[in-house]
């Protein structure tokens, strides 16, 4: 089974691209939130991002795997909410040194909020 994300039969929409970059820019050990990165490129669907995020094609280059939901539970990876993907996107974050217990962040303190 491939755990990432499915690459689109199609080259990047310029929201998408905005996404990813955004994207590009979370730190290796640091999470942000659907919405943050919504807010970040100008977007007021999170779900919209999370879309983008379903479809990205340069995964883990792009490390979508770096957000979730504003719960701070993981949220999805590659469209996913459960079994092997979601697995691999909390194996990436634990590499990275991103923790959950019990379903949600461990340190809020690893959210990275693009304004500061």
């Amino acid at each position: 089974m491939d755990l990432l994300p499915e690459a689109p039969d199609r080259p990047p929409t310029e929201f998408e691209s905005r996404v990813f970059a955004a994207t590009s820019r979370i730190p290796q050990g640091r999470v942000t939130t659907y919405q943050l990165l919504a807010k970040e490129i100008g977007c007021g669907s999170s779900r919209a991002v999370g879309q983008a995020l379903r479809r990205n094609p340069f995964a883990p280059e792009v490390p979508c795997h770096r957000v979730i939901s504003s719960s701070l539970a993981s949220g999805g990876y590659a469209g996913k909410v459960g079994g092997e993907k979601l697995a691999w996107k909390l194996k990436l974050l634990r590499d990275e040194g991103v923790k959950f217990v019990d379903g949600k962040l461990s340190d809020p303190e690893l959210v990275y909020d693009f304004e500061s």
